[in-house]
């Protein structure tokens, strides 16, 4: 791991794993050992209303994205991280997905259970796509559950993002703008498009969920020029288990981070050199840092004899 890196972990908290949190945090000793080390900034505080979710906007920041809720440009970045000139355009990010319709509400199923292959994504892109056309949005294929879109539709457009509304209920983060409209019908309108598409009827006589609607995210376009990307990395194993509820894999999942992961930013910083740690929540991200210079040696000194708290640090996300 390189001494620049800042290391940003999603999910080291989230809301019903109160019980795990407890007993998860006192077998995180290098976590703790690394905390001693290092000197807290400012928390990015928020809600769990918010449509970028905490490490969306700590990543957004160290990139030098805007971090303005629901409007972090992810699709253009994405695509002039590839090679590719995303120029003034507004991009986002369209994911095809279940909704599950229930007696009150409509559910979105995680992404990952959707099992949807390349073939078969891109055959539901190609009986889509005129649709979208009709309204200014070109689309092609990153990965199954990922298409790239165009169109000045999505300039300015605040969307939650996935992480906000996958497994959770869609009503509450439909994107309600007077120019989300056209999205919205698009919605409707691949509904009925899909509910007889033949891969749909392939995909439910092997027993798998139908692709019913999309989602979008990541919309916006970049600044001109882009800045540098920053030495950013996010470790996102314990996504899964936390969106899930899932306390067992999620505890397993911060065990492995504290063996695996956090060893290595801790000897960077027992060597002297700069580390930088953010941990998210579903509502706060806290970031911490090595000691700056003219940090009084009795200060570092009082950290490492008393190390703070990892259970309390973690309520606090």
């Amino acid at each position: 791991m390189s001494a620049a890196q800042h290391l940003i972990v999603p999910y080291a908290d989230a809301a019903g794993l109160e019980a795990s949190r407890s007993a998860v945090a006192g077998q995180l000793h290098a976590l703790q050992r690394l905390l001693a080390r290092l000197h807290a900034g400012p928390a990015l505080t928020g809600d769990a209303q918010n449509l970028s979710p905490p490490h969306e906007r700590a990543r957004a920041r160290a990139l030098g994205l805007t971090d303005a809720d629901g409007a972090i440009p992810w699709a253009a970045w994405e695509h002039a991280s590839s090679g590719q000139a995303p120029g003034d355009a507004a991009w986002a990010w369209i994911s095809p997905c279940h909704w599950h319709v229930a007696q009150d509400h409509v559910q979105m199923h995680p992404l990952e259970t959707l099992q949807l292959d390349a073939p078969a994504s891109q055959e539901l892109l190609a009986a889509v796509a005129p649709y979208f056309r009709e309204d200014g949005i070109e689309l092609s294929l990153l990965t199954p559950t990922r298409w790239l879109a165009r169109g000045e539709i999505f300039r300015g457009l605040a969307c939650a993002s996935l992480d906000r509304v996958c497994g959770r209920r869609v009503d509450d983060w439909l994107p309600r703008a007077q120019a989300a409209r056209p999205l919205r019908r698009l919605q409707q309108e691949m509904q009925m498009l899909l509910y007889t598409h033949p891969v749909n009827e392939v995909r439910e006589q092997a027993g798998l969920r139908p692709v019913n609607s999309f989602w979008v995210s990541g919309a916006g376009a970049l600044p001109l020029p882009p800045g540098p990307a920053a030495p950013v990395r996010v470790d996102a194993r314990l996504r899964g288990p936390a969106l899930a509820g899932q306390p067992e894999a999620w505890t397993e999942a911060w065990r492995a981070l504290d063996a695996q992961v956090i060893p290595a930013l801790l000897d960077v910083a027992q060597r002297g050199q700069h580390v930088t740690l953010t941990l998210c929540g579903e509502r706060h991200a806290r970031t911490w840092s090595t000691h700056s210079p003219s940090a009084a040696w009795w200060q570092r000194a009082a950290r490492l004899l008393r190390p703070p708290a990892v259970a309390a640090i973690l309520e606090t996300l």
